[in-house]
């Protein structure tokens, strides 16, 4: 088989590589946290809200199949909006709300795992623990895709490993509750708790987005990209709820709520010889293919940015061995190094599910305007129109019940956004992927 020939990104993954990346991306370590949160919102319940999100979720998930069946490039959002309101400014900032969404879990997570370092190594100064991490999933992104794709399978599988044992600990204790009961904290109502439980659980199935971006790097695009999307939503889908399920089964919500390592007390339960350090082990795994993968995610949206004429064309640059956009992996690099060591990011990690409910908002209005538009031809995947109609308004409700402080986080990143956008004098550049539109 040919080589790709210079400047061109490499494509080899197939579709058992992008389930894993998506998997991987959309698991991530927020379940090793986040099922105790909703389970205090919630209850015995806890599955439910999950399912919620999956509805949420699943149809903007076949919205991004299609528009990724249509557009296979690495720009993702950016693109797709192109194509629908051929309005270049719009379509810069929905790009740039993608990546500062992965920039600012990059830095979230890198946190997580200082702190499940020091849990291991005590002794580990936290400042070099995230100049460490950052420089190892630089080297793993620049050296090439097949390697970055093989540490995500491996942490990927890493990952279900810790799921599964939580599933088969709690396994004794299933049935031993009701699992349709909501119990809200005081003061709050049921359908108020459940809908809050509910935008906590939709943080959870963030990341099959991701997977667009890797478009340029995929065989067959077209026909593996959709089945892939909808795969690992699927698979995640099913962890989460055995999760929820056994979760409550085996521990008390509350006592869930209030710990640190909800998960880790689950496991403890049903297998008291599972030792905390193998639990630490699996959730530094797990908080690695996070950053990774969102890490993969921005520096191809990046480049696929400049491609488009959407961002600096320096950005667009591919190195000539290793066949990676190595100016965008170090950029990315960076932004992130900086928001993780300034400490600013717990505000902005707040934001990142109003961030892509807004994106997913404009990704199913997207699709529903280039679908009813005269001319265009058909996609190899196809949806019914219904679908990105019901996804942007399940993705618009939701919306509501995300914490207003985070509003202003989003403003004061559309103010720097745009700030960048006039200083690169990007306003005034041509379009150089497509004229057509």
């Amino acid at each position: 088989m040919p080589s790709n020939p210079p400047g061109v990104l490499k494509r080899s993954l197939g579709l058992f590589a992008l389930i894993a990346y998506g998997v991987g991306d959309i698991l991530g370590a927020g379940i090793y946290a986040l099922i105790g949160k909703v389970a205090g919102f919630v209850g015995t319940g806890a599955w439910l809200p999950f399912l919620f999100s999956f509805a949420v979720a699943i149809l903007t998930g076949f919205t991004y199949a299609e528009l990724a069946s249509r557009y296979p490039r690495s720009a993702g959002a950016a693109i797709y909006s192109l194509k629908a309101f051929r309005q270049p400014a719009f379509s810069y900032f929905l790009g740039f709300l993608v990546l500062m969404s992965g920039v600012v879990s990059m830095a979230t997570v890198s946190h997580a795992f200082a702190g499940y370092v020091k849990a291991i190594w005590p002794g580990v100064p936290p400042v070099f623990v995230l100049i460490g991490f950052f420089l190892m999933l630089t080297l793993i992104n620049f050296w090439g895709i097949n390697e970055s794709s093989l540490t995500n399978i491996f942490c990927t599988a890493v990952e279900i490993s810790g799921i599964l044992i939580v599933v088969f600990a709690g396994l004794k204790w299933f049935g031993s509750v009701s699992y349709f009961e909501i119990s809200p904290p005081e003061g709050q109502t049921p359908m108020n708790a459940f809908f809050q439980a509910a935008v906590l659980s939709f943080y959870a199935f963030i990341g099959f987005e991701d997977m667009a971006n890797v478009a340029e790097e995929t065989r067959q695009p077209e026909k593996f990209l959709p089945r892939a999307i909808i795969i690992s939503i699927g698979i995640v889908t099913l962890l989460y709820i055995l999760t929820a399920l056994m979760a409550v089964s085996a521990v008390p919500p509350r006592e869930l709520a209030a710990s640190s390592a909800p998960l880790l007390l689950v496991a403890e339960r049903g297998f008291p010889w599972i030792s905390r350090e193998l639990f630490a082990l699996i959730a530094l795994f797990a908080v690695t293919n996070t950053a990774l993968v969102n890490f993969i995610m921005g520096s191809r949206l990046l480049y696929g940015m400049a491609s488009m004429g959407l961002a600096p064309s320096f950005l667009g640059r591919v190195h000539p061995k290793r066949q990676t956009p190595y100016v965008a992996i170090g950029v990315v690099f960076f932004i992130a190094l900086i928001l993780s060591l300034t400490g600013t990011l717990v505000i902005l990690a707040q934001s990142n599910s109003l961030i892509l409910l807004t994106v997913y908002f404009f990704m199913n209005l997207s699709l529903i305007l280039i679908k009813f538009r005269p001319g265009e031809t058909q996609a190899p995947f196809q949806i019914p129109r219904a679908i990105p109609f019901f996804g942007a308004l399940s993705a618009f409700f939701l919306i509501f019940f995300v914490d207003r402080r985070a509003f202003l986080t989003v403003l004061v990143l559309l103010g720097l956004g745009l700030g960048v956008y006039f200083l690169m004098g990007l306003s005034g550049k041509k379009l150089s992927h497509d004229p057509s539109v």
